[in-house]
């Protein structure tokens, strides 16, 4: 059997985008590129994304990321046989001196510090997973109905995953990780440039609040709180933008609005 007659499977030629494919198996798959443009098209397309995702994200993956995240993802690496956290913290995404300085306006007096410490780690998520090319969601965004029963499940209470086609985003897909306040849900969204946007929810104390925005240097989100869920909205720090995606996922969510999705 020649190289052109095996069989080549997409984890392989995600292998080989990524440069992780065994030296003997690259002639393979190129041998297969060759007579498979439809395939070849993918590889060169899922290439030039990774290389959007480098030079925008690029910065910040090389960033050491806090202690305490790192102490989170290993103990839902014990739960969940995550990927290991070393792994983790060479792509991870977070300026630890930026953390310090993070400051959330307009919270609520009631409960500050539970919603500040919520948002705060929903930025940290967003740093760590939007760099991420190949494993960036535990559940694609084509399982929509499954992804939002589990994470529901999981939470406890009933979940959206905002439908975002109309502004362009593509829900990449999502999955769980701890919060400050236990078990908190993580939906990713994509735009045809590369740049990503992600929705991080879970149970608070504070108040129910209307949207709120907050920045960073680099990144930025809005924040509100429903039916003791609190959600946050982060991506770059292009507050017209962001405020648009987050005035849709927010009337979607919202459970008095007639407009839902997800």
């Amino acid at each position: 059997m020649t190289d052109q007659d095996q069989t080549i499977t997409e984890d392989e030629l995600h292998a080989y985008v990524d440069d992780e494919l065994p030296a003997e198996r690259r002639a393979a798959v190129e041998a297969w590129l060759a007579a498979h443009l439809e395939d070849a098209a993918k590889v060169a397309a899922w290439r030039n994304h990774a290389e959007l995702l480098r030079a925008r994200y690029g910065g910040v993956a090389r960033e050491i990321p806090p202690e305490r995240l790192n102490v989170a993802r290993l103990a839902c690496r014990r739960r969940n046989g995550w990927i290991a956290v070393a792994s983790a913290a060479a792509l991870a995404a977070f300026v630890i001196g930026g953390f310090i300085g993070w400051t959330v306006r307009g919270v609520e007096s009631s409960s500050p510090s539970d919603l500040t410490r919520f948002t705060a780690d929903a930025l940290e998520a967003y740093r760590l997973y939007v760099v991420e090319v190949r494993h960036p969601v535990e559940v694609p965004g084509d399982q929509r109905p499954h992804l939002v029963e589990w994470l529901s499940k999981r939470l406890g209470s009933p979940l959206r995953a905002p439908q975002l086609e109309r502004l362009g985003l593509k829900l990449v897909g999502g999955r769980l990780l701890p919060g400050p306040t236990g078990a908190t849900a993580f939906f990713m969204y994509e735009a045809p440039s590369g740049e990503r946007f992600t929705l991080y929810c879970g149970h608070t104390s504070a108040h129910e609040t209307a949207l709120r925005y907050t920045a960073g240097a680099q990144n930025a989100a809005y924040y509100w709180v429903d039916q003791n869920l609190a959600y946050v909205l982060s991506g770059p720090a292009e507050r017209d933008t962001l405020l648009k995606i987050a005035q849709a996922a927010y009337d979607q969510i919202d459970l008095r609005s007639p407009r839902q999705g997800g």
